[in-house]
C-alpha cells in the first residue's frame, strides 16, 4: 500500500497535540481552564484522526478496485 505523507507525519502530529494540551494543563489555574484545555485538545484530536481515517479508507479502495469480483 502507498503511505502518504500525512500518515508518516500523522503520529507526530498527535505527538505534538498531546504535547501542548500537556503544557495547557500544567498552566491551567481554574477547573474551567482544565477542561478547555481538554475540549480543545479533543477536538484538535478528532479532526486529526478524521483526516488519517479518510486517507486509510482512500487506500482501502484503492486496492478494492483492483480486484476482481468472485
Amino acid at each position: 500500500m502507498c503511505i502518504t505523507r500525512f500518515m508518516v507525519s500523522y503520529t507526530s502530529q498527535v505527538a505534538k497535540s498531546h504535547k501542548k494540551f500537556t503544557a495547557q494543563l500544567s498552566r491551567a489555574k481554574t477547573r474551567q481552564a482544565c477542561l478547555n484545555a481538554y475540549w480543545k485538545h479533543k477536538k484538535e484530536h478528532e479532526v486529526l484522526l478524521r483526516r488519517h481515517l479518510k486517507e486509510e479508507l482512500a487506500q482501502v479502495n484503492k486496492k478494492k478496485a483492483k480486484m476482481a469480483y468472485k
